[in-house]
């Protein structure tokens, strides 16, 4: 989106720089299982500088001392679990990147999550764009923002994620870590912080405590780093009977609380009321369906990956949801086609991810990008097409001067 460095990227793209550029990503790990884009997206200030005031107005919500009242309805019954913290320790943001009446680029919220997504990743995907296309030959670039760089934000990860504790006394869990399309996520995050890697099936209870074996040594397990999405083990619950059930009372530090999953989350939407934010009502409160349904997206609340979301709504599909109150209505955000590629004109979207260190205000870290041809954009759509998939956003670089930029 900055036109002299798209030009002088398309200019310079070859085939063989970007499996170079694959090549670096994938490294010693295991394979990518995710389609990676041809090309970074190039964020001008002007769109850079509404993404962190559109991020600012959704964590003065978030804020709120009331916050949690307005979000109780947000956690499944079902899903609580006990010894909720203050905060959620990571957010991300989404925004789709649109066109105002006056051409102007603006972001629109799409989607937002508590949650945890690629922090160890992007930093590597950065790099690896830069290395891999020598991008420091064009412009200094950073994925960081406020002046933050690669060593200052692995620290700051370290510092939300292990905190006080031994590296051997956390662990990042998911359902079937080595397995997840994200591990190259996990196994970066363990290289980086030296945190173990563990499947739910590699946690065992005794008493109200955690453990895990390594290396043969039982070791007692005090923070969990949590990618464990409930919605993936809905319908598994019996693996709980082979290692441990985290809505139990548990002995152990969550980062972040899977309560904060559904707190902030698609249900928060509808409480955002700004213009980086789409209309958006729960559908169980609309008094009338509107006569334009065409330009609304129908989301269940819960679900992940985009799953569930009708684009293009009958109302007939309305008629048919059993429960609204599980449901929002969004007005449609218009993506307007702003990556020039050889093949012609690239939808995008950009995550802002922050961390929030217990007793400190949230910080805006780094970035993730996705660009699309489709409907639908993510890492799951338009994996025949080229052009598209995961990427990061990368900017000019702010020159930091005793703490000033």
């Amino acid at each position: 989106m900055i036109g002299p460095y798209r030009t002088y990227f398309n200019q310079h793209f070859t085939r063989a720089k970007y499996k170079n550029f694959l090549k670096l990503v994938n490294g010693d790990y295991p394979p990518l299982t995710i389609r990676l884009a041809e090309t970074p997206v190039f964020i001008p200030q002007d769109l850079k500088d509404q993404l962190i005031a559109a991020g600012e107005e959704i964590i003065k919500f978030i804020e709120r001392p009331d916050f949690k009242a307005l979000t109780a309805a947000a956690i499944p019954p079902e899903w609580q679990v006990p010894d909720e913290n203050d905060h959620p320790h990571f957010m991300a943001f989404d925004f789709g990147i649109c066109k105002d009446k006056t051409g102007r680029l603006v972001p629109r919220l799409i989607e937002m999550q508590g949650f945890p997504s690629l922090y160890a990743f992007q930093a590597h995907l950065s790099a690896s764009y830069i290395n891999g296309y020598e991008l420091d030959k064009m412009a200094a670039l950073s994925p960081y923002f406020h002046g933050m760089n690669e060593q200052q934000y692995i620290d700051l990860l370290k510092k939300v994620i292990v905190g006080d504790h031994a590296p051997e006394e956390v662990a990042l869990m998911d359902i079937d870590a080595p397995n997840q399309k994200t591990a190259i996520d996990f196994w970066i995050t363990g290289k980086h912080l030296g945190i173990s890697i563990l499947s739910l099936t590699d946690i065992f209870k005794e008493g109200n405590q955690l453990f895990y074996h390594k290396e043969g040594k039982k070791i007692r397990l005090k923070r969990i780093y949590n990618r464990l999405i409930f919605d993936e083990i809905s319908t598994r619950q019996n693996l709980f009977k082979s290692s441990f059930d985290p809505r139990e009372q548990l002995d152990v530090e969550w980062i972040t609380h899977p309560n904060w999953f559904y707190r902030i989350s698609k249900f928060t939407m509808p409480f955002l009321k700004n213009k980086f934010v789409p209309d958006t009502y729960f559908l169980n409160t609309l008094e009338s369906i509107p006569e334009d349904l065409e330009n609304y997206v129908l989301k269940p609340l819960f679900s992940f990956s985009g799953k569930g979301v009708i684009i293009d709504i009958r109302r007939s599909d309305i008629s048919q949801i059993t429960d609204p109150q599980n449901w929002i209505l969004q007005k449609k955000v218009n993506y307007e086609p702003v990556i020039r590629s050889p093949e012609g004109l690239v939808k995008t979207e950009i995550r802002l991810l922050y961390l929030w260190p217990d007793g400190e205000r949230p910080q805006l870290c780094i970035n993730l990008a996705r660009l699309s041809k489709g409907k639908m954009i993510g890492v799951s759509y338009n994996t025949a097409a080229e052009w598209v998939g995961g990427t990061v956003g990368l900017m000019d670089k702010e020159i930091t001067i005793n703490g000033l930029h």
